[in-house]
This record gives C-alpha cells, sequence and structure tokens, in this order.
C-alpha cells in the first residue's frame, strides 16, 4: 500500500506556511473562524477588522496553491444591529485584488439547521462556499460528483410527446428551450452548485465543526489520488481526516493546541483504519490467488 502522508501543524496559517514552497497544493478547502465568533477558542476577530487580518494569510494561500489548484472558503457573514454585516462581500473584492479569480458560488443548503426564531429573519440553512483560482484553467473532475438522475426521470421519460425530441423553445417567449430526448438512458446527471448536506458531525469537542461530506465533495470534485490537500485552519481535523480516507495527501494547520492534538489523534486513528483495512484486503487477494492457482493445476 502506497503511504498517504497527513502533516498536521501547530501555529498561525500565516507563519506556518512561509515553509511550503511555492505551488504546492492541488486544493486548499477550509472553514476560518468567522468574525465575532468562537471567541472562546480563537479569540474572536472583529468584522471591522477581517479582511485585514484575512489578506495576509490568503496572500500565502496564494503563493502554495498550484496553477491548476483550486481555493474553497466555508464563511457566512453575521447579523449585527438589525443588518447583515458587509465583511464577506468586502473580503472577495479584495481578494480580487488580491490576485484571486472568484470563480463560483456554492451554497451550502443545511437540511438539518439549528432551531431558533429572531423578530426580523428567520434561521440560517446555507453558508457560503466560495471558489477562488489562480487562473482560468484548473482541475476539475465534474464527472466525479455526478447524482442520480431521480424519480422524476423515470416517470417524465416513459412516454415522450412530439416537442420533447425537438428543441422545443418556451411557450412563454423567453427564448429558452430543451430537449427532454437528450435525457433517455442516463442514470446520472451533474449537480447544481447548491450542495444538500445534514450539519452533523461526529465531534462534539470543537466550537465549529463542519460534516465530514462538506471537503468530501470538494475533494472529488477537485483531486485525484496522490494530491494534496491543505485546510489552514483545522480545527477538529475533519478534511485532513477525510483527505486520507480518500488517498489524498493533505497538510492541517491550526492555531490551538487542544484541536492540534485532536487532529492528531484523529489521523492516528484513520492510519490504524487504513493499515487494517489494506491487511484485509490483502488476506483476501492471496486467498482467491490460492483458489485460482489450485484450479488452474
Amino acid at each position: 500500500m502506497r503511504e498517504i502522508k497527513a502533516d498536521i501543524r501547530l501555529g498561525d496559517c500565516v507563519e506556518v506556511l512561509r515553509s511550503f514552497a511555492d505551488n504546492t497544493f492541488d486544493l486548499i478547502v477550509t472553514s476560518p473562524p468567522y468574525a465575532d465568533s468562537r471567541s472562546k477558542t480563537y479569540g474572536g476577530i472583529k468584522p471591522d477588522d477581517y479582511v485585514a487580518w484575512f489578506l495576509p494569510r490568503s496572500s500565502e494561500f496564494l503563493r502554495v496553491l498550484k496553477p491548476t489548484g483550486t481555493f474553497i472558503l466555508n464563511i457566512k457573514e453575521k447579523a449585527a444591529n438589525g443588518e447583515r454585516h458587509t465583511y464577506v462581500l468586502d473580503l472577495i473584492l479584495s481578494l480580487r485584488k488580491q490576485g484571486w479569480l472568484w470563480t463560483e458560488e456554492f451554497i451550502w443548503h443545511k437540511k438539518n439547521c439549528y432551531p431558533g426564531k429572531w423578530p426580523n429573519r428567520f434561521r440560517d440553512a446555507w453558508e457560503r462556499c466560495l471558489q477562488f483560482n489562480k487562473s482560468k484553467k484548473f482541475k476539475m473532475l465534474q464527472d466525479a460528483v455526478r447524482v442520480p438522475m431521480g424519480e422524476w426521470a423515470q416517470t417524465r421519460l416513459k412516454s415522450l410527446g412530439k416537442n420533447d425530441v425537438i428543441r422545443f423553445n418556451s411557450q412563454a417567449g423567453s427564448g429558452f428551450g430543451k430537449n427532454i430526448a437528450n435525457w433517455l438512458n442516463r442514470d446520472l446527471a451533474y449537480p447544481t452548485n447548491v450542495i444538500h448536506l445534514a450539519t452533523e458531525t461526529g465531534n462534539k469537542n470543537h466550537s465549529a465543526t463542519f460534516p465530514k461530506s462538506l471537503p468530501e465533495w470538494f475533494i472529488k470534485l477537485f483531486t485525484q489520488e496522490d494530491d494534496w490537500v491543505l485546510d489552514p485552519f483545522l480545527g477538529s481535523g475533519t478534511t485532513c481526516e477525510v483527505a486520507q480516507e480518500m488517498g489524498r495527501n493533505s497538510v492541517g494547520i491550526d492555531i490551538m493546541a487542544e484541536y492540534y492534538h485532536m487532529s492528531k489523534s484523529k489521523i492516528k486513528e484513520v492510519d490504524r483504519f487504513l493499515l487494517e483495512e489494506s491487511a484485509s484486503y490483502g488476506k483476501h487477494n492471496r486467498k482467491r490467488n490460492s483458489h485460482v492457482h489450485r484450479k488452474k493445476h
């Protein structure tokens, strides 16, 4: 079995990353401390100071990301004094000035968001996952995240009318059209930029964890086996854990000693699981080869 590396570092990512060469990583996926959040663990950065705090770190991200790589930033602006703060929008504009291309915005729809009630708004059921790139030509493996067509295809495609086998223009006169017959004999379709995932995680000891399925989706989309993944705000270690399980090398950085040790422990558990899985697979293959050998003779 090939060696998959998971390098967990303790410290501020702006300082730790200086020891890494240019163009090292294929994917950066992270959820940094949000403004005025996690004050007991990360100190809390004021919304008005957030962009100035983030830009030195994103400058290092830009340097260590490969030209074909992608940076995914999971973030959500907070509500204060009756309105949403603009620090995320300000950050997007500042990152563009820094040299990033703001390629896409994915919406993480939280299927089981936390309950609550406010007099002037409803529950937050989504977060931004902003995609940035260094160049317009980046690695993107769209087939890796295709989804089942769904039950609608079984009924809608069962009997096609005359307007379904041509590019039928909308009766509303919008100019848009579709050829329903193009969906025949397809089991999978490409997803939208809305990702529907639950919020549950297996970690109760961290102030803000995201589900394993979130980094997993982006790792599938933007990397291949043996590629390098970076999470500069590692937290409980989810990104490196998932990367290792998927056969990707990873580096995780966190400034909190508690989370550094937590992540190291989780990676050891994954190491042990992978070794046991490899041993089991090898034992199965030896038995199968032995059986084939006996049949041939």
